[in-house]
């Protein structure tokens, strides 16, 4: 761990923070992983991952919500835990209130949860975007304030703009680098240090 990150200010675990695995998280299902956070309660927590995008298509799954899903329109892998389960998260436009908007369910400022058994041209104007994940990532009661402990995790707040990130761009760099130092230094990791 460098010099300082272990007493970096983090902010505390609530819907709508992100998880982002530090550099020596290596489970392959986390390893440079982006949760964004969508419930933490006493008994849990339940978030998806941002970045990891599958090679399934939103149209080979959910047809009509294929055209209003932001690109690319592959259904990310959420996590490890029930990856036959589809969640929605949407980026609500200015001015939506979650609160007043049928079909989601709020979880921080405009993002929401989206309902897949509602009506997707009734919600596709009121969103800015919407991106579809398989399964989730999940934690039982004092699971992920171990892992927080142990130093796997750093959370974060949240840009509305994280959950629709676009195909190519470093998720996991571009979160650790608006941090400031010194969780931006940890941006430059590279995954095989062999290779620097």
């Amino acid at each position: 761990m460098a010099s300082g990150v272990g007493e970096h200010q983090q902010a505390e675990v609530e819907a709508g923070t992100l998880l982002v695995a530090s550099p020596t998280l290596t489970d392959p299902n986390f390893a440079r992983s982006v949760v964004f956070v969508i419930d933490h309660r006493p008994a849990g927590t339940l978030g998806v991952v941002l970045n990891r995008p599958s090679e399934v298509s939103v149209g080979d799954v959910l047809p009509g919500w294929d055209p209003h899903t932001t690109s690319p329109n592959a259904v990310f892998v959420g996590g490890p835990v029930e990856q036959r389960t589809a969640l929605c998260l949407a980026a609500l436009r200015t001015g939506e209130d979650p609160a007043s908007t049928g079909g989601v369910v709020g979880v921080r400022g405009p993002v929401a949860l989206v309902d897949l058994d509602g009506d997707p041209d009734d919600l596709a104007p009121r969103v800015r975007g919407l991106r579809v994940f398989a399964g989730y990532s999940g934690w039982d009661r004092g699971q992920l304030d171990g892992e927080i402990g142990r130093g796997d995790w750093y959370v974060v707040p949240a840009l509305p703009d994280d959950v629709l990130a676009p195909a190519g761009y470093d998720l996991w760099g571009g979160v650790l680098r608006r941090q400031g130092v010194p969780l931006a230094l940890l941006a430059t990791h590279v995954t095989e240090p062999r290779r620097n």
